[in-house]
């Protein structure tokens, strides 16, 4: 929960990574909007859902986004896929599509999950994000490694979230996650401050919308670069939690915060009556 600044990165990238894919994250501001985030668990582009499939489960939907058209989606922002080439593509690129854990608000209260934009619709909400590469500069494998990058760090931001929710398990123990939006360059109070200490700022900035079994709670995601890229595709350090922006988060969030205090304290002093012990045995 939180600033999860304890996460080891490994410093050997996949193969086919860009190194400097946080400068890329950065560049066009927030990532391509196809689905929640933008970048736990790394897997295939496949289809196939990693959970077990329920009796009113149907197909799942893409991730929520703005957009002016009027075939959108009112209760989520959800354009249609866009799963054509663009113009001067230098190459081929996969619609396959895989299916999220992280559940999705509907309108009959069917169950459904969030689905992960494929290769081509990533490619596709980059361009219109102003990204431009020359030929050299990005290919088939690069793309593949970038989708499990943006799946893998969902993944860890939805299993944050649902740290913070289980404070709220007995009233709610299904919460969805109902729309994101990305604010890259709209710093939070939190990152700002830690700017002035002299940390880094966030490569980028998430917010989503959750729906705690009808009631809308705002959550906060910072994610800064965490080093090279990991074997299973994770580089970035989330800081999650609450907004600040009603009395229950609040509360949740000074409870957080005493129980992190009390667990320092208990581990600090558990430490010192260890190694007195181990002196005393020594003497």
């Amino acid at each position: 929960m939180g600033n999860n600044a304890s996460f080891n990165v490994q410093m050997e990238a996949p193969k086919g990574v860009p190194a400097d894919h946080a400068k890329h994250m950065s560049a066009g501001g927030s990532p391509p909007p196809e689905c929640p985030m933008h970048q736990k668990q790394g897997g295939d582009n496949k289809s196939a859902s990693p959970v077990p499939p329920h009796p009113k489960m149907q197909q799942a939907s893409e991730c929520p986004v703005q957009h002016d058209n009027s075939d959108v989606n009112p209760l989520n922002m959800m354009p249609p896929a866009n799963q054509q080439p663009s113009p001067g593509q230098p190459f081929a690129l996969p619609t396959e599509r895989q299916t999220s854990t992280i559940p999705k608000v509907t309108e009959d209260g069917t169950v459904q999950f969030w689905q992960y934009p494929s290769q081509q619709m990533f490619w596709n909400a980059m361009l219109r994000k102003g990204w431009r590469w020359k030929k050299e500069d990005v290919d088939q494998k690069d793309m593949g490694d970038i989708i499990r990058i943006h799946n893998a760090n969902n993944e860890q931001a939805w299993q944050e979230v649902l740290k913070w929710e289980a404070l709220h398990a007995k009233e709610c123990g299904n919460p969805r996650l109902k729309s994101f939006g990305g604010k890259a360059k709209d710093f939070s109070p939190r990152a700002r401050f830690r700017s002035l200490l002299g940390y880094e700022l966030p490569f980028d900035r998430h917010d989503w919308i959750v729906d705690r079994c009808g009631k809308d709670v705002r959550y906060v995601i910072d994610y800064y670069d965490g080093g090279l890229v990991d074997k299973d595709y994770r580089f970035a350090l989330l800081d999650v939690r609450p907004a600040m922006d009603s009395v229950d988060n609040v509360w949740d969030r000074m409870r957080v915060t005493y129980m992190r205090w009390r667990y320092e304290i208990t581990d600090k002093f558990a430490s010192n009556d260890k190694e007195g012990s181990k002196a005393a045995a020594s003497d």
